[in-house]
């Protein structure tokens, strides 16, 4: 069942954030029947629960689960037959890499604590190693972000583009596929990451300044200096995020 943290820390933005928001939940509804019909919870031709049964179980509202459906009815994996229900029409091939579903606050900082061990020494090798074409691909993402800034938005696609094409940067495959695997986990922290700066004045051009330092630490070829300002960043987003209050990790999930 979806935990209610999650969605509790969806709550805090301002009225402005509500369709984010639903469309956020409606992301994790998504990919949780996406993997229990992987994992062979549901079978071919065999009826999902109705929506009303759905929305109980992931403790969403039922316009939240009609989302999630046509999500899975566009991509071919279930269909509608009238007055029947929702039924499955193909199956899933399991990811080759992936790591456990993020279903609490404990795993979203788990992540963040992952993150914190990759990406400052990706970003230090990302400033020894990178090429033209590494820094272009860098730049196109903030510039997306500069863009998205001005309107006053925050860009959660851009963003995590930004992050992976400093691993890609960095010529160590072992940094990019980790940060590719985590791509979903990973979006649900910035994408109320960004709502929470939506909420505070100068929040999104402050962090936009965060972007642009490390990608001038790795264009000028300074790797402990990209090190640095992608380690404060990542932990800046988490505090700021959280607003200081970390769990205790210590004890076993």
């Amino acid at each position: 069942m979806m935990n209610r943290e999650l969605t509790d820390l969806a709550g805090r933005g301002a009225e402005a954030a509500d369709r984010p928001r639903s469309m956020l939940l409606a992301d994790v509804v998504h990919d949780r029947i996406r993997r229990a019909i992987a994992n062979g919870e549901y079978g071919a031709d065999e009826r999902l629960p109705g929506e009303n049964a759905l929305a109980e179980r992931f403790e969403v509202s039922r316009p939240v689960i009609r989302a999630a459906l046509k999500r899975l009815r566009d991509e071919g994996l279930i269909v509608s037959r009238q007055g029947a229900g929702s039924f499955i029409s193909a199956p899933v091939a399991p990811k080759p890499l992936a790591f456990q579903p993020l279903e609490t606050i404990a795993d979203l900082q788990r992540c963040y604590e992952f993150r914190l061990t990759i990406e400052p020494a990706a970003a230090a090798f990302a400033a020894s190693r990178r090429g033209e074409a590494d820094l272009a691909e860098i730049e196109t993402c903030l510039q997306v972000m500069r863009d998205a800034t001005e309107r006053r938005n925050h860009r959660e696609d851009a963003d995590f583009g930004f992050h992976l094409s400093i691993t890609a940067a960095a010529n160590n495959q072992y940094f990019e596929t980790s940060m590719r695997a985590l791509k979903e986990h990973i979006a649900v922290g910035m994408k109320f990451h960004g709502l929470s700066l939506q909420t505070v004045r100068g929040g999104l051009d402050h962090v936009l300044e965060e972007h642009d330092a490390i990608f001038r630490a790795i264009r000028r070829g300074e790797a402990e200096v990209a090190r640095e300002t992608m380690l404060r960043h990542v932990t800046g987003s988490r505090d700021r995020l959280f607003e200081g209050r970390l769990l205790d990790l210590s004890s076993r999930r």
